[in-house]
């Protein structure tokens, strides 16, 4: 079987001598390009080689660049590719494993030094503590600005452009940043700058072999954060010299505002608010995040465990998308999720799905669920008619138990009528929890045009018989 080596060049100097040898005793040699100073040696010592510049010139866009690298390179003896650099982007190095897998050619790959580890040395930084990638795969990374960010291959003043676009993400715009720049002798030289400047820059300083590096960054010196950063905020309030009342909160503390955090966020979807729901959704968050917190500081779970969890539940209740299973619509979706959910769960009844309901629900939605869930194995009715019927037979118990003076009947009594006009609602396709809020908001707006039309009056609401206020209300109730 023929073998395909692939050798990265390094920068000038850092090329090891078992690949150097490999290089000169090689059948036939390839170069990614002769115009970088790392292959310069190779030309010094006149070895035979074939250079990808004219495909570079000739191709009309990556994907077919590296499909005509990869034609040229494979065929049925040895060859030695060698590439600038810590070797071929992925794209390319893609190409190149399936033309070899479709040859039978054995596809070798050997170990360099990238551009980004020679400009961290020359900066005096550690490998070891920095992310390196490309700056084609930026786009795709996840920025962590706690720690150094190396990107590699800043070869046009558009790439930078796109850099600083996707840093402009995370890092403020007047951040430094270094711009590293090789000479023909593979030394690197720093050029810092603020991150806006990042491609405003001299265009020889643009090439292949440039390097950005980012270095880390406090939160104080941010003004956009992750939620790597939020935890690590609310770790610091709730360590010894934090904040003493962050400190002493626990879950049963915080229970009131999750709550109220939560309706907040309902509220500014019913106003429409977008600007003002990023804001609840940021406070709503924060309750997440300081539970999680008291967890982690008791071994319990970590923020981790809890996406894990809800990434793994997604993917295994929508098997129509990553499974085989097919659905038609949405209905079939949501029986699909709640036959997972049983499983899942390990509910053998449908009363173990009834108690699994949370009972902290507000009354009204709790209600819906639990005759949601009874519907589900058909014990229900078709239609409406019949369950309204319900509400007048629930309503004149409800008489009967006031006619006999009994608290606890007309309690009882009330609570079924309430649940039987959620009936009605949820055969009808309507939100009670909604409709009793707008009901409550017209009796405001209805209540407040009396009182405005009493006060005109010259008179007091507390002072007038009902029969009177009853008249303002009528006489009000259809007006805007």
């Amino acid at each position: 079987m023929p073998v395909l080596t692939v050798i990265p060049l390094s920068i000038p100097g850092c090329l090891s001598e078992n690949a150097k040898a490999a290089i000169r005793q090689a059948n036939r040699l390839f170069l990614q390009t002769d115009a970088h100073p790392s292959a310069a040696w190779i030309k010094d010592e006149g070895l035979s080689y074939v250079s990808m510049d004219d495909l570079y010139e000739g191709s009309a866009d990556f994907d077919a660049l590296n499909a005509a690298i990869a034609a040229r390179l494979i065929c049925q003896e040895d060859a030695v590719y060698a590439v600038p650099g810590r070797g071929p982007g992925t794209a390319q190095l893609a190409a190149l494993r399936l033309a070899a897998k479709d040859a039978q050619t054995e596809l070798r790959l050997c170990a360099g030094v990238g551009y980004g580890q020679a400009a961290l040395a020359a900066l005096g930084e550690s490998p070891d503590t920095a992310r390196v990638c490309t700056a084609m795969s930026l786009s795709n990374a996840m920025i962590d600005t706690r720690s150094t960010l190396c990107v590699e291959e800043v070869d046009t003043p558009l790439r930078a452009g796109e850099i600083k676009l996707r840093l402009s993400d995370a890092y403020p715009d007047a951040y430094p940043v270094s711009l590293c720049v090789m000479d023909a002798y593979g030394a690197y030289a720093a050029h810092t700058l603020p991150l806006y400047m990042l491609d405003r820059q001299p265009a020889a300083l643009y090439y292949a072999s440039t390097v950005l590096i980012v270095p880390p960054a406090s939160l104080t010196e941010l003004s956009r954060y992750s939620m790597e950063d939020l935890l690590s905020v609310m770790r610091r309030l709730r360590a010894p010299g934090g904040c003493p009342w962050d400190a002493e909160q626990t879950h049963a503390s915080l229970r009131k505002s999750l709550l109220e955090e939560t309706y907040e966020v309902l509220q500014t979807i019913d106003d429409e608010d977008t600007p003002a729901m990023c804001e609840e959704l940021g406070d709503l968050l924060l309750q997440i995040a300081f539970h999680t917190i008291i967890e982690e500081e008791k071994a319990g779970f970590t923020m981790q465990d809890v996406t894990s969890g809800l990434v793994g539940k997604l993917i295994y209740r929508h098997p129509h998308v990553f499974g085989d299973t097919a659905v038609k619509n949405a209905d079939e979706v949501l029986v699909n999720w709640e036959k997972l959910k049983k499983t899942e769960k390990h509910m053998g009844t449908q009363s173990e799905v009834m108690d699994a309901l949370p009972r902290a629900l507000p009354a009204l939605m709790y209600s819906t669920k639990v005759q949601k869930k009874a519907a589900d194995v058909g014990f229900d009715w078709k239609e409406a008619a019949p369950a309204l019927d319900k509400v007048y037979e629930e309503a004149d118990e409800v008489k009967a138990a006031m006619l006999e003076n009994n608290d606890a009947h007309i309690e009882e009594e009330l609570g079924d009528l309430l649940f039987a006009c959620v009936n009605v609602a949820r055969l009808l396709h309507k939100d009670s929890e909604l409709m009793l809020r707008a009901a409550a908001d017209k009796f405001v707006r209805r209540f407040k045009r009396v009182e405005a039309a009493v006060l005109a009056d010259g008179k007091r609401m507390e002072e007038l018989p009902l029969e009177t206020l009853d008249a303002y209300w009528d006489k009000l109730k259809h007006t805007r």
